[in-house]
């Protein structure tokens, strides 16, 4: 889940400024030199002490940050778009390498508990993951609306009523200082604006958004917010004191009470549906050792066999009286059992299934390999030279199937190779041999089979005529 971060301050060279939050002179800081000067601040200056930037080749921009050469506990993250400007926010030190991390893409700045702008829409707060784009899904803001500096800008608002911060103003440790009379503060920031070359308009500085979701009614506390999780309401206290960050950032606090919009918290719940736990309760098959359905399934059958077993049996029954019970009746029953388990492999893991499956995984991997292989054999040369000769491969854990597969169900594992050996000939014309050292190889890398086993095993494989 994402990280939930909470800057301290404004810079006053933002074009961004985050509602409430007071304004931190940062003309120490060389904004305006670039990225470069401005990890230079910090990078390699002393103990505690760092920076860095990063391109945004996507849009042509940049982020940066650095430790506050003044108090080290403190840092600054920049984000800056070519088109939309940048946003400069103080921060504790610890979390600027963090805040940078997530500016690497499409978001410019954050509102409202997470929700993200990207210059032209609103997204709400990222949490259900999508494993295709292995990122999370981009949820639009329902008729989201940006609020600009412009529109915020009050014409009661005193900017002699308004000041700057410094530094040394702010306390890393403390909760970031909330300003009551903001818009005075953000009076005192505009018109500092004015003698600014090719500073960004009023009306493009985005300081909020506006959508429905976030309207007093469809705002929602702890118990609410704990039961559509299906959870108590003193668990969630639980996860947020903890801060457990797969509970979503509240996108608002009334009467000193966290409050979450029903869509985020709609959300929330469909992640946690999900996620590995959700997937297990999801196959869970609802007894008492809360099992996933084919694990009850092969403990049930267990059961049942070991039942039959230590009490069907009339012979291991009588070793139940007190006279019987030794080490060496309790070996042989132990014995039994574990036959009864290494006898129903199949039961586990049916061989002809996973004997399909390795061969399909391993021709999927001769086929990269011969794809690769015939891009370079299609490279041009400077000079003539003979054909190299064909490097297949399988992957670790294809290998690791393999050998288990040899190990465990050795006939069958015989006779699936010796379709993948006659499949690689068919389809790309490659010669036993090779398939077969491939193969070799590859569970003598990765495997457990020891080397005499494996040569052994492997020798009944080989052609006929190759074997003489």
């Amino acid at each position: 889940m994402t990280v939930h971060l909470y800057p301290l301050a404004n810079g006053l060279s933002t074009d961004h400024p985050v509602p409430g939050l007071p304004f931190v002179d940062d003309s120490h800081i060389p904004l305006d030199e670039g990225p470069e000067a401005i990890e230079a601040v910090g990078r390699n200056q002393g103990e505690g002490m760092w920076g860095r930037f990063d391109p945004n080749r996507p849009d042509g921009g940049w982020r940066a940050f650095t430790t506050d050469p003044h108090d080290n506990s403190l840092g600054w993250s920049v984000r800056h778009h070519p088109v939309h400007g940048r946003t400069v926010l103080l921060m504790k030190d610890g979390d600027t390498s963090t805040l940078h991390s997530t500016w690497d893409g499409e978001q410019l700045l954050y509102r409202a508990g997470g929700y993200w702008f990207d210059g032209t829409t609103w997204y709400r707060p990222g949490q259900v993951w999508d494993p295709v784009a292995q990122d999370y899904e981009k949820r639009k803001a329902r008729a989201a609306v940006t609020v600009s500096a412009a529109d915020m800008l009050d014409r009661r608002a005193d900017a002699a009523r308004a000041a700057f911060l410094d530094v040394s103003d702010i306390d890393a440790e403390a909760p970031a200082p909330t300003v009551e009379n903001w818009a005075d503060h953000l009076a005192m920031w505009a018109a500092g604006r004015q003698d600014l070359d090719g500073a960004l308009p009023l009306e493009r500085c985005v300081v909020d958004l506006a959508t429905p979701e976030l309207t007093g009614a469809q705002l929602i506390g702890v118990p609410e917010m704990a039961e559509r999780g299906g959870i108590t309401a003193s668990t969630l206290r639980a996860y947020i004191s903890r801060g457990n960050s797969e509970v979503p950032q509240p996108q608002a606090l009334v009467g000193g009470r966290d409050q979450w919009a029903r869509a985020v918290a709609d959300d929330w719940v469909e992640a946690r549906q999900r996620s590995y736990e959700g997937v297990r309760a999801t196959m869970s098959a609802g007894d008492r050792d809360q099992l996933s359905r084919g694990a009850a399934e092969v403990r049930d059958h267990f059961a049942d066999d070991f039942q039959n077993t230590l009490w069907g049996r009339p012979d291991v029954r009588k070793r139940w009286v007190l006279r019987a019970r030794n080490e060496d009746s309790v070996r042989e029953i132990a014995d039994a059992l574990a036959w009864n388990v290494a006898n129903s492999l199949d039961r586990i893991l049916p061989t002809n299934v996973l004997g399909h499956t390795i061969e399909g995984a391993v021709l999927h991997d001769f086929a990269e390999a011969i794809d690769l292989d015939r891009e370079v054999q299609a490279r041009p040369k400077k000079q003539p030279r003979k054909r190299e000769w064909l490097h297949l491969w399988v992957s670790r854990p294809v290998a690791v199937m393999l050998d288990w597969f040899i190990r465990h169900h050795p006939e069958a594992a015989h006779h699936y190779i010796g379709e993948i050996t006659r499949e690689a000939h068919t389809r790309w014309g490659v010669p036993a041999e090779d398939t077969l050292y491939t193969l070799r190889q590859a569970v003598a890398l990765d495997g457990k089979l020891n080397r005499e086993d494996a040569e052994s095993f492997f020798a009944l494989l080989t052609p006929p005529d190759k074997n003489d």
